[in-house]
């Protein structure tokens, strides 16, 4: 009998939608307090799941739901420094 494997679901923070983990983009907060997009999924940090659409980032932002689920404040020149970093990924 062949083992089927699981993959892991996660909720988007701007449009509540679960999709695969490797379908959605992590934000993450690493232990000195710094707030990055991980395009890897890789670093170390608390983190959380937005899909890969600019608005989806928004809806988060207005919201704070970001800010909830990190656990921590999280300045407007950052959100603008995702945003940018997430249009470029996407071009």
């Amino acid at each position: 009998m062949e083992k089927v494997k699981k993959i892991p679901m996660r909720q988007c923070m701007g449009c509540n939608q679960h999709k695969p983990k490797n379908e959605l983009l992590r934000v993450v907060r690493d232990p000195e307090g710094g707030i990055s997009l991980d395009f890897k999924g890789k670093k170390s940090g608390r983190g959380a799941y937005l899909c890969f659409d600019v608005q989806c980032l928004k809806k988060a932002r207005k919201s704070k739901r970001l800010d909830r689920v990190l656990e921590c404040e999280i300045p407007a020149e950052i959100y603008d420094a995702m945003e940018e970093e997430l249009k470029n990924h996407e071009a």
